[in-house]
């Protein structure tokens, strides 16, 4: 799938299905990368404030946060609804591992993938600038059904979910720099 962007560092999706022996499921691979004018410490921290989720979800997906504890360190938590009724489900991610101001990740705890993984990355390039890198490692539910039945309308809804996001992460933190 193609990644038109003038910012675009690289985007790819690795959907070869490769077998992942932590959760026993073949999962899929999206990564998307970003050079942010801003240093590495910077971009994180824009990504944690308390209302940087909401920022970066694009206009019509109809999410709504319900709960959050925490921000975007080990054991923080956020509840989330998302759809419209009566296909309304909820999403609960738990973030893992971070090292401030190079990256942290999340998974899901319960909600519409059978296993979600979302790393995200803070590279420095340069005194002024970073490559902020989304790696989502995810799986369908139903194994080969799911994946036949709705692979392509998940992949496509990801790769415009991170389209936004990167677009939404450059715009916001250059404004904030302009702002001081």
């Amino acid at each position: 799938m193609p990644c038109p962007s003038r910012r675009q560092v690289d985007c790819k999706l690795i959907s070869h299905h490769p077998f992942n022996p932590r959760n026993k499921m073949k999962t899929e691979i999206f990564i998307r990368r970003s050079r942010i004018d801003a240093p590495a410490e910077e971009a994180y921290a824009w990504h944690s404030l308390p209302d940087a989720l909401q920022r970066l979800t694009p206009p019509g997906e109809h999410v709504k946060v319900l709960e959050r504890t925490g921000g975007i360190e080990r054991g923080a938590r956020v509840v989330m609804q998302f759809g419209r009724w009566p296909f309304r489900r909820r999403w609960t991610a738990e973030h893992q591992d971070f090292e401030v101001g190079r990256y942290f990740s999340d998974i899901q705890v319960s909600g519409p993938f059978a296993y979600w993984k979302h790393t995200h990355t803070f590279e420095p390039d340069g005194p002024d600038a970073c490559v902020l890198e989304d790696r989502v490692e995810y799986a369908l539910p139903f194994g080969f059904v799911g994946r036949w039945v709705a692979g392509a309308f998940v992949r496509k809804k990801i790769f415009n979910l991170f389209e936004y996001r990167h677009m939404v992460t450059a715009r916001e933190i250059v404004a904030m720099r302009g702002a001081r």
